[in-house]
């Protein structure tokens, strides 16, 4: 497990850059963290670390929203009113499984049990009104 601290809205999205420039393709990125965490700040970096100058929003209404850049992909899926498989089976989320496109997962907690033992899990905790601790593993490495 790795841990960081970012202070500001800009440490997010640099914190979501480099975790974005050394994932492998087709990486699961999965946040567990409530309103106001920084999850989508932290998914700004990490579509511009996978090379995407996207204008990243919350997918709160769309579900997911969808990121094309030259060479990658990135699907960023909001879980938060998901409940149960056949409403995870309607998002799409299963489509991207298992391809080289990139997944940003935020409300991951929501459907556990469906990500893969590789997905990298972003735990986020707020240390204060602008502080975020970061704690960054792999699923299947978890303690």
């Amino acid at each position: 497990m790795r841990e960081y601290i970012t202070d500001s809205y800009e440490e997010t999205v640099a914190l979501g850059k480099e975790i974005g420039e050394s994932i492998d393709k087709g990486s699961v990125v999965a946040f567990i963290g409530g309103l106001g965490m920084g999850k989508t700040a932290f998914t700004t970096g990490l579509a511009l670390g996978l090379g995407i100058d996207a204008d990243v929003s919350s997918p709160t209404f769309a579900v997911c929203n969808t990121y094309i850049g030259n060479e990658n992909t990135l699907y960023h899926f909001d879980m938060y009113r998901v409940d149960g498989w056949d409403d995870l089976y309607s998002t799409g989320f299963f489509d991207f499984l298992n391809t080289d496109c990139f997944m940003a997962v935020e409300w991951s907690e929501n459907i556990y049990g469906a990500l893969p033992d590789d997905t990298l899990m972003v735990e986020i905790e707020k240390i204060s009104d602008n502080s975020r601790r970061f704690k960054i593993y792999i699923k299947s490495e978890e303690e």
